[in-house]
C-alpha cells in the first residue's frame, strides 16, 4: 500500500445523507429472516424498523476506505461489528451520517481498521481485518477476552435457519460484493461458494434471541459480535445464549462443528 496503515487513523471518510422508505425497511426485515406474520416488521401500517437496518445505510463508509486504497478489498474481511442504538429509526425519512477511521491496530502480518459511522440514531463500528497491512509499528490493540467460566445454568439454545436465496436477497440492500453471489468471486476470496453477509447472519441471530427472551427486536440497544467463519445460504445456525455479566445476553453461533459468530452480546431495552 502507498501509505502505512497506521496513518489512516482519524481520517474523515465524509458525510452523507441517506434516505429510505417503508419498502426498504420491510425488504430488510424479510431479508434477515423476519416472519411474514410479524406485522410490526413487514406491514407499513404497524412498522417498527429494525435497528440493524442502519448498518445497510452506513455500508458506504467501510467501502469508501477500501476504495481509497487503505487495504486490498479482495482479501480484507469483516472481522467484527458493534452497534449502539441512540434513538429509534423512523419508518421512512433521511439520516445524516458522519464517518471516520477510528483506531488502526497492528497485528503483525495484518492490520485491523475500525470504521465508525455516527448519527443521531446510532453509532456503528466496523472492524476490518486486512492481511498484509500490519508491521507498521502500531499498538496491537485490546486482547480477546478470556473465555467465560462454564455457567451455573445451562445456556439456552435455538436454531436459526437461513434460506438458499438469502444472500441474493440481502444484496439488494446495498452490499453488492460479488463474493456473495458469484462462485468465481467467492473462490477468489478463499471460499468454496458464495456465502452470506456477516451482517445478515448477525441480524438473523438477533431476531432469534429477541423472540426467545420475549423482547421486540426493534427494542435493540446494543449489539456486538465477531465473525469467526462464513455462513452459507441454507445453513442452520445453532445459537447458544445466556445472561451476560454486563447485562443483556451473551451468545455464540455454530454451524456443525464450525463457530461462525463468537463474543456476541445483545441488549434489549
Amino acid at each position: 500500500m502507498s501509505r502505512d496503515a497506521g496513518s489512516w487513523a482519524g481520517t474523515r471518510l465524509g458525510e452523507r445523507r441517506v434516505s429510505y422508505d417503508e419498502r426498504d425497511a420491510i425488504l430488510y426485515a424479510l431479508a434477515v429472516g423476519a416472519p411474514a406474520d410479524d406485522l410490526s416488521l413487514v406491514f407499513e401500517e404497524r412498522l417498527r424498523v429494525l435497528p440493524t437496518f442502519a448498518l445497510t445505510l452506513a455500508q458506504w463508509a467501510p467501502d469508501a476506505l477500501g476504495s481509497r486504497g487503505a487495504f486490498d478489498t479482495g482479501t480484507a474481511v469483516h472481522g467484527s461489528q458493534r452497534l449502539e442504538v441512540r434513538a429509534p429509526l423512523p419508518r421512512a425519512g433521511e439520516l445524516d451520517l458522519v464517518a471516520r477511521v477510528g483506531n488502526v491496530w497492528d497485528k503483525g502480518s495484518a492490520a485491523i481498521f475500525e470504521v465508525e459511522v455516527e448519527s443521531e440514531q446510532f453509532l456503528a463500528t466496523w472492524s476490518i481485518f486486512a492481511p498484509g497491512c500490519g508491521g507498521f509499528g502500531g499498538e496491537r490493540g485490546p486482547a480477546r477476552p478470556e473465555p467465560a467460566p462454564a455457567p451455573a445454568v445451562e445456556p439456552e439454545r435455538l436454531a436459526v435457519p437461513t434460506a438458499s436465496t438469502q444472500a441474493a436477497l440481502y444484496r439488494l440492500l446495498g452490499d453488492r460484493h460479488h463474493m456473495h453471489v458469484d462462485p468465481e468471486a467467492a473462490r477468489a476470496a478463499g471460499q468454496p461458494r458464495p456465502f452470506l453477509h456477516g451482517l445478515c447472519s448477525l441480524a438473523a441471530v438477533t431476531l432469534g434471541v429477541a423472540r426467545t427472551v420475549g423482547a421486540h427486536p426493534a427494542d435493540l440497544r446494543e449489539l456486538e459480535a465477531r465473525f469467526a467463519a462464513p455462513v452459507f445460504p441454507g445453513d442452520v445456525l445453532d445459537v447458544t445464549h445466556e445472561a451476560a455479566p454486563g447485562g443483556g445476553r451473551a451468545f455464540t453461533a455454530t454451524v456443525g462443528d464450525r463457530q461462525v459468530l463468537t463474543g456476541g452480546r445483545v441488549v434489549f431495552g
